[in-house]
This record gives C-alpha cells, sequence and structure tokens, in this order.
C-alpha cells in the first residue's frame, strides 16, 4: 500500500470516521500527506508535532491506535449492541479494521524511505505486534462489560449542562477500607448485582447520620463493579430536570448505570421534587431497566418540615402531607446508615488503625478515640477516619 492509497483509505473512513478528529491521527495524516508531496521540510515539522502529542500518551503508535479504535464510539459497535448491525456495516467494519491494523505498523523509516532527501536526525517511534481487528472483534463480544466510546475509559461521570462529563480522577474508594457497615451495603451490593444481572433492581435510598459513610458505600460499589459493566452518574439535585433526556440516551447503552444523587433533600414547594418523583416512576415509556437512582440523605422522608406545615390552613392537610412523604416511598429499597454505638466505633477505629498501621495498643486507641470523638460532637465512621489518619501523620490527639 503507497503512500497515496493509506491516504485515500484514512480520508475515506466511514465507520471509524471520529478517528479524524483525533489530535494524534490527524497529525500522522499530515505526514502521509507530506510524503505524497515528497515534501520533507513540511514532512520535519508535521513529524515534530505528531511525535510531540504522541509522546504524551505513549511512544508506541501501535497501542496508541489500537486504544483510539477500541474506544471508538461508531454505529456499527452501537447497533451491534442492541443486535441490528446490517451486512453492509459488517463489510465496511471490516475492511476498516484491516486498514487500520496496517496503518498501525507503519514505522518513520517506512515514511522516510520515499522522501528524496529523507532527514536523519529524527527519531521513530514503536510499533508492537497483535491484531486490532482481533482485538475489536473481542471487544464487540465484551461490549455489556467493557463499553465503547467514553465509557470504555472511564466509569464514572457528571453531568453539565445536560451532557456526561468523564471523572478523570475518580475516588479510588474500596469496600474492605470501609469497616463497619458490612451488613448496610450487602443489601446495596445485592441490588446492584441484581441490577448487572439484568433481574429487577429498585431504587435505593441510604439515609442516617452524617459521617456513618453512605456516600462512600456507593462510590466503593462502583469502583468494585466497573469491571462487570457498571458506571456511575453523580447528579446534583439542581440537574434533575436535565436528567429524562439523559436517562432515554442511556436506555440503549449495553452497560448498567447508577444515577448517584448526594445529599438529598427538599423544601415543601422545590420545582426539583416533581423531577426526582419523574424519574424514579418514569415516563409514559417506563423507566430504563440498566438505570438505578441510588440518593443519600439525612432524611427519612426527604422533605424538610416545620410545624407550620402540619398546623398550616391547608383544608386537606393529609392529602398534602403523603404528597410530601410520597417521594421517599418511590424508592424501593431503604437502607438505614445509623451513628454507630461505642463497640460498632472502636471496631471501625481497630481495623482503620491496621489499614493504616497504626501502632497504638487496644486501650490507649479506644480512650484516645473516645476521647477524640467527643471532641469532634460525636461517634460516626468519618470521625473515626479522621482520628487514625492524624495519629498516623504524627499529630497529637
Amino acid at each position: 500500500m503507497n503512500f497515496e492509497e493509506m491516504k485515500q483509505r484514512l480520508d475515506g473512513l466511514a465507520v471509524f470516521r471520529e478517528l479524524l478528529k483525533d489530535g494524534v491521527v490527524a497529525a500522522f495524516r499530515e505526514l502521509l500527506q507530506d510524503c505524497c508531496r515528497n515534501d520533507a521540510d513540511n514532512f520535519v515539522s508535521h513529524c515534530g508535532e505528531f511525535e510531540s502529542l504522541l509522546f504524551q500518551q505513549s511512544d508506541c503508535w501501535t497501542a496508541y491506535l489500537r486504544r483510539a479504535v477500541m474506544e471508538s464510539e461508531n454505529v456499527c459497535i452501537r447497533n451491534w449492541a442492541s443486535g441490528a448491525v446490517t451486512a453492509v456495516q459488517e463489510e465496511c467494519l471490516n475492511r476498516e479494521l484491516v486498514f487500520l491494523d496496517r496503518l498501525s505498523q507503519v514505522t518513520l523509516d517506512d515514511l522516510t524511505a520515499g522522501l528524496d532527501h529523507a532527514p536523519d536526525f529524527l527519531v521513530g517511534w514503536r510499533t508492537e505486534g497483535g491484531s486490532i481487528a482481533q482485538d475489536y472483534r473481542q471487544r464487540m463480544q465484551e461490549v455489556g462489560e467493557k463499553g465503547y466510546g467514553i465509557f470504555a475509559r472511564y466509569h464514572m461521570f457528571t453531568v453539565e449542562n445536560g451532557q456526561l462529563v468523564p471523572v478523570k480522577h475518580p475516588d479510588p474508594q474500596q469496600l474492605e477500607q470501609l469497616p463497619g457497615y458490612e451488613q448496610e451495603r450487602q443489601k446495596v451490593i445485592a441490588n446492584t448485582q441484581a441490577l448487572l444481572d439484568g433481574k429487577p433492581a429498585n431504587n435505593v435510598l441510604l439515609y442516617g447520620d452524617a459521617g456513618t459513610g453512605k456516600s462512600s458505600a456507593i462510590k466503593a460499589i462502583a469502583n468494585n463493579f466497573a469491571e462487570q459493566g457498571l458506571r456511575l452518574v453523580e447528579v446534583k439535585k439542581n440537574q434533575l430536570y436535565q436528567i429524562p433526556d439523559l436517562m432515554d440516551a442511556l436506555a440503549a447503552n449495553p452497560l448498567k448505570f447508577i444515577l448517584f444523587i448526594d445529599d438529598l433533600s427538599f423544601t415543601s414547594n422545590d420545582d426539583n421534587f416533581a423531577a426526582l418523583k419523574a424519574i424514579l416512576e418514569g415516563s409514559v415509556g417506563g423507566r430504563a431497566q440498566n438505570i438505578a437512582v441510588y440518593a443519600t440523605s439525612n432524611r427519612r422522608h426527604l422533605i424538610k418540615e416545620t410545624m407550620t406545615d402540619r398546623s398550616g390552613d391547608d383544608i386537606h392537610e393529609s392529602d398534602t402531607r403523603q404528597e410530601l412523604m410520597s417521594l421517599s416511598a418511590r424508592f424501593g429499597l431503604t437502607v438505614t446508615f445509623a451513628s454507630p454505638d461505642r463497640d460498632r466505633y472502636l471496631y471501625i477505629v481497630g481495623e482503620l488503625a491496621k489499614q493504616y498501621g497504626v501502632d497504638l495498643d487496644e486501650h490507649t486507641l479506644a480512650v484516645r478515640s473516645e476521647a477524640f470523638a467527643i471532641r469532634m460532637g460525636g461517634r460516626s465512621a468519618r470521625v473515626a477516619k479522621q482520628f487514625i489518619e492524624l495519629c498516623k501523620s504524627g499529630v497529637q490527639v
């Protein structure tokens, strides 16, 4: 395959057309064009640009292109996930994969061999063996666990202007790092496993005292099940009105999603109240089977009530209260995270001391951690972690 044909086939990509917007691939295209024109001067400049971009990710062109192909979101992978890929699309996919395999093996020496005045001071990039086509076929078989597009690279997301934004450095919290609430978390884990298995899964409300590890539990579960196809989308309360359109898009995705709403509570006249009710129950089209809502709150019924609300001038006061309380009832699973008693608190302290390598005898650990909890306003898993971290850093507490 000569450089002119290689450039034409790159320009003619249909299934993997998004690759042309990739900075490294676009820079490589410029190199091919310089070779077609036998333009050694521009080749040097474009080679520097290509390597500068490539070396930020890898010094191996094959590895970079393979990852770009694996993470590509295209019509074939979307249709494959829904079982609707056509014969024409399949043929186009096969041809482009064969070409991309060949492209990934091109070296600097291959390119400079076609130049009349080839520079000899440039340092090339690496290539490696393997088959991108074979790897991509394997990825298609595993699309329900590995995902595609941004879902193949990231497993936690936030929402901005109605669009998903990946969290590039997510909280690495692990389940084994959260001692003391194993029984409570097991209910959430079982519900999450049901979601991954395609079984009926409930929306989950984790409520209880502050600092008991409700949010940490959800993040740890998302980390634990990421390799099985679970993705977490954190949604703020004021973004709830944007979620229906997002849910429609996620419903067609082969992965499973948790919509995570942290520290949820409403006033009685909050506009977001009705939005969340619609999300929990689904629209006329029904709730997507690959999405569940996990929320945390310090309030069992999610609504901030006052005595005025109970003794106001509402004629149908009982109906109003039922409406306010109906929101929490839409969570099929409610798990309570209560403040730890002394025994549970000391257990948490002891387990965290082992994790952090804090070498204190049991009696000293108990006395000092209890005193610290009193100064901090009460026992909690968060207070226990703060105490151990201070001990580890050498701060006298």
